[in-house]
C-alpha cells in the first residue's frame, strides 16, 4: 500500500465518521427511561393532544343502553 492509498482511506473514513456523526444528530431520539419519555430534537414543533376527564364511571354508555333495553323488556310484558 502506497502513502497515497493511506491518505486516501483516512480521508475517506474522516468524510464517513462525520457523515455519520451528522445524520446522528439530525435524527434525534425519544427515549423511555424509567417511565419518562424524555424529548425528541423536534418536540417544540409537536402537536398536544388534550383529553378531557370523562365520567367516573368508565361503562355509562352500556349502562344505558342495557336500562333502557330492561325497561322496553318490561313494558313489552
Amino acid at each position: 500500500m502506497t502513502r497515497s492509498d493511506a491518505k486516501r482511506r483516512l480521508g475517506f473514513a474522516a468524510v464517513l465518521g462525520a457523515g455519520l456523526l451528522a445524520v446522528a444528530g439530525f435524527t434525534g431520539c425519544q427515549v423511555d427511561v424509567g417511565g419518562q419519555t424524555l424529548p425528541s430534537p423536534y418536540y417544540l414543533q409537536d402537536d398536544v393532544q388534550y383529553f378531557p376527564p370523562g365520567s367516573p364511571f368508565k361503562l355509562q354508555r352500556e349502562a344505558d343502553a342495557l336500562k333502557a333495553a330492561q325497561e322496553q323488556q318490561a313494558l313489552q310484558r
